[in-house]
């Protein structure tokens, strides 16, 4: 049976000005269902362009990505769409909330885009800004959130679709020690209650401790 991932030689490079830059070169990783992962490394080690690859939203130069045996280099943009939309929850540095909207709405918007009806939308919604102790705070806008609360509701709208895979760019990285320390908490409860799979970039030396498996880029290379 596969791995739920198989990263196998992964490679990506750039043109930039006539100049090929290497940003990743034969990385090669399983990870399976029910792993939390911690990707550490330097800063331009390819961390995020490792993410990227593999959360189908950008494409290898070499090497593939094998979701459950499935190459997603063979899939059409539709399918890499879809695939991201209900396989893949992102979660990045940025919290990237519509600040017009409320936290329910904003959790809702990944329902929304796979057309489920605005009802079933909202109670996925709900219940997952329940799971992440938002319950209080569905009516609230971003700008009337603590950053905290504000990467809680990203978590909660990453969520909403129970995807298979969790990929984290930094989720931490703007938050003061003691909320870092929440997010910490509820990626494992998370992982504990739902049986998600993550991978989750950090430069945070006690969150990479705290999961189950870390791996190290440098240089583009797995170390």
């Amino acid at each position: 049976m596969p791995s739920l991932l198989d990263i196998q030689g992964l490679g990506k490079t750039y043109l930039t000005g006539g100049r090929r830059l290497e940003v990743l070169q034969d990385v090669t990783l399983s990870i399976e269902a029910g792993e939390m992962v911690a990707l550490t490394g330097p800063s331009g080690a390819g961390k995020s362009t490792f993410l990227h690859l593999v959360g189908a939203l950008d494409a290898p130069t070499a090497g593939r990505v094998l979701f459950e045996g499935r190459d997603l280099a063979s899939l059409d943009e539709g399918e890499r769409a879809g695939f991201r939309n209900e396989s893949v929850g992102f979660v990045f540095q940025s919290h990237h909330l519509l600040p017009e909207f409320t936290a329910l709405e904003n959790a809702m918007m990944p329902g929304l885009v796979r057309r489920l009806p605005r009802a079933e939308a909202r109670r996925r919604a709900e219940e997952s800004l329940e799971r992440v102790g938002l319950s209080g705070r569905i009516g609230h806008r971003p700008g009337e959130l603590s950053g905290g609360e504000q990467q809680r509701v990203a978590l909660a709208r990453a969520l909403v679709l129970q995807p298979r895979l969790l990929l984290a760019d930094e989720p931490t990285g703007n938050l003061d020690p003691q909320t870092a320390e929440g997010i910490h908490d509820l990626l494992q409860q998370l992982n504990r209650d739902l049986g998600i799979t993550g991978v989750v970039v950090t430069h945070n030396e006690k969150l990479a401790g705290s999961l189950g498996r870390r791996v190290r880029l440098a240089a583009g290379r797995l170390v």
